[in-house]
C-alpha cells in the first residue's frame, strides 16, 4: 500500500500528520487550539479539493486534541475517533476548562493572543476499544491500548502498509537518542504498553510530534523507550530515598532531559506538569511497595 504522511503541524509543540492513501485521508491527532485554524489552512493546502475523511486522536491532551473543531469547520463530515475513556473526558466540562488554561498560557508564550475560542466543541463522534477496527476508504486499522501515558491511550495498526501510529506512552523522542520517559498513570502499566508495541510487526512507526521513523529506528526507540523508563525510575526513588524532595526531583528530570529538540516538542508547561504527576506516581505505586 502506497502511504504518504506529512507533518502538518503549524508550531514545534503541536502533534498533527495527514496520511494519505490512494482513496482517503487521515489526520493522526491535530494540535493546539491557538493553532488549529492555521493546521487547517495547511491540511486545505495539501488536500486541495479533496476530502478529509477521518481524524485519529491517540489521547486526550490538549497539544494532540484541541485542533479538531477547528479542523471541523472546513470537514464537517470528517468523523473524529478517540477511545472511549478519552471522549468522556472531552464531555467534562472541568477537563476543558484545564486544556483551555494550559492551552491559553502556552498561546502566550508563543505570542498568539486573540483566536477563536472553539474547546466547548470538542467531541468524538466514534469511539473506540482496544481490538476495534476502524475503516477509512482503503485503509484499516486496528486500535491498540497502550496506557500509561493516560488512561485514554491509543494506537492504531495499519496492518497493510506495517504502520503504527504510535502515542506518548511510549516516550518522547528526539529522533536520535533520547527518549523521554512520559508515565503519568502507571509505571508496570507502561512498561506492559512498551512491550506490548514490540510484539507488532513494525515497518515504520509515527512518532507523536516527531515525525515517520523506519523499522530499525523503531526497534532502537522502544528499545531505548524501555531501558530509559526503568532507569530514571530508579534514580528518582534513589533520589528520594536519600532524603531529597519531591521538587529536586523534578529538577533533576528536568536537567537530565531538557534540551535539544525535546525543547521544541515539549511545552515546559506541559513538561513540569507531567514530571511533577511523574514524580508522584513514583512515590505512590513503587515507593510504597
Amino acid at each position: 500500500m502506497n502511504i504518504t504522511v506529512t507533518n502538518v503541524k503549524a508550531n514545534p509543540g503541536d502533534s498533527a500528520f495527514l496520511i494519505e492513501s490512494e482513496t482517503g485521508a487521515v489526520l493522526c491527532d491535530t494540535g493546539f487550539a491557538f493553532t488549529g485554524e492555521q493546521i487547517a489552512q495547511n491540511i486545505r493546502a495539501k488536500l486541495l479539493d479533496k476530502p478529509l475523511d477521518m481524524i485519529l486522536l491517540t489521547h486526550s491532551h490538549y497539544d494532540h486534541v484541541l485542533g479538531a473543531p477547528y479542523i471541523k469547520k472546513y470537514y464537517p463530515d470528517c468523523k473524529i475517533v478517540a477511545g472511549e475513556y478519552a471522549g468522556k473526558i472531552f464531555a467534562k466540562p472541568s477537563a476543558r476548562a484545564v486544556m483551555r488554561d494550559l492551552d491559553r498560557k502556552f498561546a502566550t508564550k508563543c505570542g498568539a493572543f486573540d483566536y477563536e475560542d472553539l474547546i466547548d466543541e470538542l467531541c468524538a463522534d466514534v469511539t473506540v476499544n482496544d481490538g476495534e477496527i476502524v475503516k477509512c476508504k482503503d485503509m484499516t486499522f486496528r486500535v491498540i491500548a497502550l496506557p500509561g501515558h493516560t488512561k485514554c491511550s491509543v494506537a492504531y495498526y495499519l496492518e497493510e502498509a506495517k504502520l503504527l501510529l504510535s502515542t506518548e506512552t511510549i516516550g518522547v523522542f528526539d529522533g536520535e537518542s533520547t527518549v523521554v520517559p512520559s508515565y503519568l498513570v502507571g509505571y508496570d502499566m507502561t512498561l506492559k504498553s512498551i512491550e506490548r508495541a514490540r510484539t507488532i510487526d513494525i515497518d515504520k512507526m509515527l512518532v507523536p510530534h516527531m515525525g515517520v521513523i523506519d523499522r530499525d529506528t523503531a526497534a532502537f526507540y522502544l528499545d531505548e523507550a524501555k531501558r530509559s523508563a526503568e532507569e530514571t525510575c530508579q534514580e528518582i526513588i534513589t533520589l528520594l530515598e536519600s532524603g531529597k524532595t519531591h521538587d529536586d526531583a523534578v529538577e533533576y528530570f528536568k536537567n537530565k532531559f531538557y534540551h535539544g529538540k525535546i525543547v521544541e516538542a515539549y511545552p515546559i508547561d506541559a513538561m513540569m506538569l507531567n514530571t511533577n504527576i511523574m514524580v508522584s506516581l513514583i512515590e505512590k505505586e513503587l515507593m510504597s511497595r
